[in-house]
């Protein structure tokens, strides 16, 4: 089984991934190696912050290794928040602060069309690949739920009922934007 080094801190991302990846790859995140710093993320865009993560724990340990990004993209937002979904409400800013922030900005707007974007990047042999996973929804107008993190109580995808805080984690990881950038990973590390 393949052993890839995931460039996270945030155990809730740790945990979904080694969920999709379960039996398939061997996934160590950057706390089982004791590494706590913060990982820079200066870019202007998904695709951007998700290689600059993976070149620097590259650098670091030597060893292939992934990180991700993910946005989500308000369409009547003109985009926003985008790159700056996890700091939307300022530094140092809880998942319910920018939950907060969102329904506020969001308040009385009647398009509620949204999509989460999540691109990952892979450094194999000193190379690098992206793999983007992307799904549409709609930002509600209250939070439902309780499972999840991050916008996960507000975002309700297109052709289900609930929000991915009302999934269970098997729904959810078979359909979120982070499960469809990890399943093209993992096809392509099969081919």
């Amino acid at each position: 089984m393949r052993s890839l080094l995931f460039a996270t801190s945030n155990k809730h991302k740790l945990t979904e991934v080694r969920e999709i990846l379960e039996g398939r790859c061997q996934i160590t995140g950057l706390r089982d190696l004791g590494f706590e710093q913060d990982i820079p993320e200066t870019g202007h865009t998904i695709e951007e912050n998700a290689g600059q993560k993976a070149w620097y724990i590259f650098e670091r340990f030597h060893q292939d290794c992934f990180a991700d990004d993910t946005g989500l993209e308000v369409e009547a937002l003109g985009g926003q928040p985008g790159v700056y979904a996890a700091r939307y409400a300022g530094p140092g800013c809880s998942f319910d602060d920018n939950i907060r922030k969102l329904l506020r900005e969001m308040d009385g707007i009647s398009n509620r069309k949204a999509c989460f974007r999540c691109v990952i990047s892979l450094i194999m042999d000193g190379r690098e690949y992206q793999f983007e996973g992307r799904v549409e929804g709609e930002i509600l107008t209250e939070r439902r739920g309780r499972e999840g993190f991050g916008y996960d109580p507000v975002f309700r995808p297109v052709g289900y009922d609930q929000t991915f805080a009302e999934m269970d984690s098997e729904l959810k990881n078979s359909i979120s934007h982070r499960a469809l950038a990890t399943q093209k990973m993992l096809r392509f590390l099969s081919s």
